[in-house]
């Protein structure tokens, strides 16, 4: 299957729609303007998305990960790298940038990439027209390789990974990190299959 540059257009537009979400049920939690915003959107073979991210995250990682299920089955992933969890955190909760996540902190990020995910799995699944049902997100600080290999969905095998670069702005800063989908086959036909349709949709208003 062949992700054309409309693809990747539709796509950017969605996940931009999710952020925007986003972007409002964290700045309502947290009483702070935040802009969550897109650079660059990518899909890889999912055998090809560890080396992918080992050149833009180096050491261990904070991701949040979060299992969903129903017709649309997969993996979510928000990734930072420790400097940028632990900058992100302090923008958060109003603090000096500490060394390590205490509870706290890892509840904030849990939170974060809890709601970032949900608003982007539920476009797609608004687009699809499904039900998506979600795991309970969790917490794990560990290198790309480990993080990687507990992915799993269902018992499909997994094909592509959407990796989304992906920026948070507050208080006159910038944090990067990385959403990562992981989608078995179906799934990715799917989505293709429907972003066709939608792409027809919004030329024909």
């Amino acid at each position: 299957m062949e992700l054309t540059s409309r693809h990747r257009e539709a796509l950017t537009e969605l996940i931009n729609i999710g952020y925007g979400r986003a972007a409002s049920a964290l700045s309502e939690l947290t009483g702070r303007r935040i802009i969550l915003d897109v650079p660059k959107v990518d899909v890889f073979p999912v055998e090809h998305v560890g080396k992918a991210l080992s050149k833009v995250l180096r050491g261990d990682v904070a991701s949040v990960h979060q299992v969903f299920s129903g017709p649309l089955a997969g993996n979510a992933l928000l990734l930072l790298d420790q400097e940028a969890a632990m900058l992100l955190n302090a923008l958060l909760l109003d603090q000096p940038v500490g060394s390590r996540l205490d509870a706290a902190g890892r509840e904030a990020l849990i939170e974060v990439g809890n709601i970032v995910l949900n608003a982007c799995l539920g476009v797609f699944g608004n687009l699809l027209q499904v039900q998506v049902t979600f795991a309970v997100p969790s917490l794990h600080l560990e290198s790309v390789t480990g993080v990687l290999g507990s992915i799993s969905v269902q018992e499909e095998e997994l094909q592509y990974a959407l990796m989304v670069h992906t920026r948070f702005r507050l208080k006159d800063s910038n944090v990067s990190g990385y959403l990562v989908i992981v989608l078995g086959i179906t799934s990715f036909s799917r989505l293709l299959h429907e972003l066709d349709h939608w792409e027809t949709r919004q030329l024909s208003r």
